[in-house]
């Protein structure tokens, strides 16, 4: 129940931290943190609390990164439901704390995204769908090869939550003009259950696809770990 209870913590605060970043703070006049902003703050998030919980339940706080994990033979199956049923309430709590926070403000209209994923005429930069989809792949893909390398046996001791933090750092980088980036089933649900319509439409595509690309992340790092010693 501890581990429960920290995915739920490390979910919660990945998205208030993450998500309130570009709701409250990214736009805000004159010193609106943009882009670069928003893509540290969800590092951070996940460096903070992979230092502050990790110990206790891995530090996932995503629920690609459970099945990347699982699939790449580092954490069992039948912990799975429990840990992506904390992440995806994590997600939503905090979603809800933002909402509260974010509609005390005026002229606030959550129907304008509040953070949430999309492709076609809801991305940021008007990304198709298989653009979505490649991006959303790619980008879980490398984050489960770095994850999964970071905390290796034979990795250096202590340093694996800021190489996770600056990947997650990184990836956003690259991709909030695609599909304002997901690459985490619960970060994308904990919003988008407040927007509705159109987020609710098309969230199927960021469960599917980081899901997808953590499963391949994991078979490419087997690959290349066959004969090392991990």
């Amino acid at each position: 129940m501890k581990a429960i209870l920290a995915e739920f913590l490390g979910t919660f605060w990945l998205v208030l931290g993450g998500c309130g970043s570009a709701v409250l703070a990214a736009a805000f006049p004159e010193v609106g943190i943009g882009l670069h902003g928003v893509s540290l703050a969800f590092g951070l998030t996940v460096l903070t609390m992979a230092f502050a919980v990790g110990h206790i339940s891995g530090g996932h706080f995503n629920p690609a990164v459970s099945v990347g994990l699982w699939a790449g033979g580092r954490f069992p199956v039948a912990k799975l439901p429990g840990y992506v049923l904390a992440q995806v309430l994590g997600g939503i709590a905090a979603g809800g704390v933002l909402y509260l926070i974010a509609s005390g403000a005026p002229g606030f209209d959550v129907a304008k995204g509040f953070a949430s994923n999309g492709y076609g005429a809801h991305s940021p930069g008007g990304y198709s769908l298989t653009a979505a989809l490649v991006c959303e792949v790619v980008m879980t893909a490398f984050f489960l090869i770095i994850i999964l390398g970071v905390t290796a046996p034979h990795a250096p001791k202590g340093f694996a939550p800021i190489a996770i933090g600056l990947a997650l750092t990184l990836i956003h980088l690259i991709s909030i003009p695609v599909t304002n980036t997901s690459v985490n089933p619960a970060r994308s649900t904990g919003v988008a259950v407040f927007v509705g319509d159109w987020a609710l439409d098309q969230l199927w595509l960021f469960w599917v696809a980081p899901i997808a690309g953590a499963v391949i992340g994991a078979m490419v790092h087997q690959f290349l770990g066959r004969g090392a010693n991990d």
